[in-house]
């Protein structure tokens, strides 16, 4: 069941502990994931093949909603969490509600941060941290064109 990679910060901090002494490379990207199209499957999946197991951070409601205003997000965490969940590119998703994801970071411990060509190394949140304890931190170029807000704005133009 796709429920069984959705994890507390704790219980996804233990499983990627395993997971590394394990040998596997954990690879740590985040997002809001509102409604879910090409630019963000393209995205993960590109993510995944950066090492072995990857950990999606996933905005809660009231995060989404301080980021992207009172309208969003159009699709609740639950169901956002359980559609991450399913895409079998996609390991572990952790909730959180921080206004960035660093806590969460500090907590997995990655071998590899992931954020889209549209940040710099400079800009990424974590990017420091998982530096300083021998990580990488990568971008990967983004589909054109796609965008959640793009996206909104089309169907209200229908």
């Amino acid at each position: 069941m796709t429920e069984s990679k959705i994890h507390s910060r704790q219980t996804a901090s233990e499983q990627v502990e395993q997971w590394q002494l394990e040998g596997k490379k954990i690879v740590f990207t985040n997002g809001c994931f509102d409604i879910v199209h090409l630019g963000h499957i393209d995205y993960l999946e590109k993510a995944r093949t950066l090492g072995d197991k990857l950990v999606l951070g996933l905005n809660t409601d009231g995060s989404v909603k301080r980021l992207k205003g009172e309208s969003r997000p159009v699709v609740n965490e639950y169901a956002r969490s359980r559609m991450m969940a399913a895409f079998e590119f996609v390991d572990c998703v952790v909730l959180f509600d921080e206004p960035t994801p660093l806590e969460l970071i500090e907590t997995i411990k990655p071998d590899i941060l992931v954020k889209g060509d549209d940040y710099s190394l400079e800009t990424i949140v974590g990017a420091d941290f998982v530096i300083a304890k021998g990580g990488e931190v990568k971008t990967i170029p983004l589909v054109k064109g796609y965008s959640t807000t793009r996206l909104i704005e089309k169907i209200k133009a229908i």
